[in-house]
This record gives C-alpha cells, sequence and structure tokens, in this order.
C-alpha cells in the first residue's frame, strides 16, 4: 500500500487500482454528491473515479502522509494536491480505512471533507 501511494502521489493510479478485488466496496461518508456505497471494481471506476478524473486537470495526486496497518486492515491518512479544469483548487483530506483479503483490497470507507466536495463540484 505504501508504494501504491508512493505512485499515487506523482499522479499513478494503477498500482493502486490492480488491488482492488473485483467485489471490492468503497463507500464514501458523509452527504456529499459521491457519498455512497460503490458496490463492485468496475462500479468504483465508471461512476467514482471517471467523474472524478474527468473533472481534474492533469493527473489527480494523493499524497500519503500516514500509513498504520494492523492485520488485513490498513489506514492511510493523506491529502489531495489537485487542480479542476476550471481552475478551482481540490486539496481534500483523506483517511482511508482499507480491509484487504489476501493481496486484494476488498473494502474501502473513505472519510473526507464533504463541503468541499460539494464546493468544488456543485
Amino acid at each position: 500500500m505504501t508504494e501504491a501511494f508512493a505512485r499515487a502521489a506523482e499522479g499513478d493510479f494503477e498500482r493502486f487500482f490492480a488491488m482492488l478485488g473485483d467485489d471490492c466496496r468503497w463507500t464514501i461518508s458523509g452527504t456529499s454528491r459521491f457519498s455512497r456505497t460503490f458496490a463492485s471494481k468496475p462500479v468504483i471506476l465508471e461512476q467514482l473515479i471517471a467523474p472524478l478524473r474527468s473533472r481534474i486537470e492533469g493527473a489527480m495526486r494523493i499524497i500519503a502522509s500516514r500509513v498504520i496497518a494492523d492485520g488485513d486492515v490498513v489506514v492511510v491518512e493523506a491529502r489531495g494536491d489537485n487542480v479542476t479544469k476550471k481552475g478551482v483548487r481540490y486539496d481534500n483530506q483523506y483517511c482511508f480505512v482499507m480491509r484487504f483479503e489476501g493481496e486484494c483490497v476488498a473494502e474501502i470507507t473513505e472519510h473526507v471533507d464533504t463541503a468541499l466536495i460539494d464546493r468544488v463540484f456543485g
């Protein structure tokens, strides 16, 4: 996970996405337009990642500041370093709680500033 987030800091999420299990569930907390559970890897990529990438100028970047592992759970604190195509900064703060099954991420709960999401993306 440390390597995957090191690449994400450079805008390369392919290693991270490759770690998602086919049945991975990604839940974004809160009440923003993205707050819900995305119930499989294809749904995550099509309904969460693609819409975000389409609004970000250049490569999306997320920089991890702390990675904590305990058994099959990994917690990553991170911050974004992004600008939208409309020139608005989108530097959200994240806490990803990930549960693994073997080598694959089975579940992600993302805690994020949902007010910032709504302010930037409407």
